[in-house]
């Protein structure tokens, strides 16, 4: 269900039990090749194959575009919160399904920057709420969800999501291929080490000079039709370990 769609009456009538769906993204830059939009594009397009698939077995809320995405200023058109008021919209958002009595809130992510405040934002929630032992609270990153995915499809190359890269584009050809510019033309950037296991700080000019990791060359409709297929099993299985909780053990 999407929760755009319902009123507060149908809201009200709701199993407080309900897995509730937040979906994260971003606006920013990606590369020469592609939209700026790309993370809440693809984000939506998870989503609504999920709410597809789930029905009346989870509540989704409408995409939250703006991301933490400070790391790709340098390029023009990016959109970023300050990483703190991130973290507190993204409280915010929790703590208000918490006050209508909701207990199982996702935060489905589409955006690899807001990976870190994501995280921050469900451990601070759990501490202050730390006397409700019958809260599940929850963050994931849409692409971590379904392991494999550079066997999604036979010829995909890429072993990873990579930025504006082969992942990415095919999924945009596959979603909106007007939006797809000269991506054939585009260079291969490695991915590289950044001193691993160490984490490094980094802004995207770091890294690459026109904007994408990967090699978006590569992309095709069908790779993007095939990952869009195990990206959204993914998320799938993940509510449905949510909506089977007991409410009270530690494994789900």
């Amino acid at each position: 269900m999407r929760l755009a769609d319902l009123t507060w009456p149908d809201i009200d009538s709701l199993n407080r039990d309900l897995p509730v769906l937040i979906p994260v993204a971003a606006l920013e830059q990606h590369g020469r090749h592609m939209p700026v939009f790309t993370d809440s594009l693809l984000m939506g397009e998870v989503a609504r194959r999920a709410e597809k698939v789930l029905g009346r077995h989870a509540l989704f809320a409408p995409l939250q575009w703006l991301g933490n995405s400070h790391h790709h200023l340098d390029f023009p058109g990016t959109l970023s919160a300050e990483p703190r008021l991130y973290l507190d919209l993204l409280c915010g958002l929790v703590e208000n399904f918490l006050h209508h009595g909701f207990r199982r809130v996702l935060i489905i992510n589409g955006h690899g920057g807001n990976d870190v405040p994501g995280k921050q934002a469900i451990f601070e929630l759990r501490q202050r709420h730390r006397d409700r032992m019958d809260l599940l609270l929850l963050f994931a990153t849409y692409w971590h969800l379904a392991p494999g995915g550079h066997a999604a499809h036979p010829d995909l190359q890429q072993p990873e999501m990579g930025h504006a890269g082969e992942w990415e584009t095919s999924m945009v050809l596959r979603l909106a291929p007007e939006l797809v510019r000269d991506h054939r033309q585009a260079p291969d950037v490695p991915f590289g080490q950044g001193f691993e296991p160490a984490s490094r700080g980094w802004t995207m000019r770091d890294r690459s000079e026109p904007g994408h990791i990967g090699r978006p060359a590569l992309a095709t409709p069908e790779k993007g039709e095939a990952l869009f297929e195990h990206f959204t099993s993914g998320l799938v299985r993940l509510v449905e370990r949510m909506e089977a909780w007991d409410g009270v053990t530690w494994d789900g």
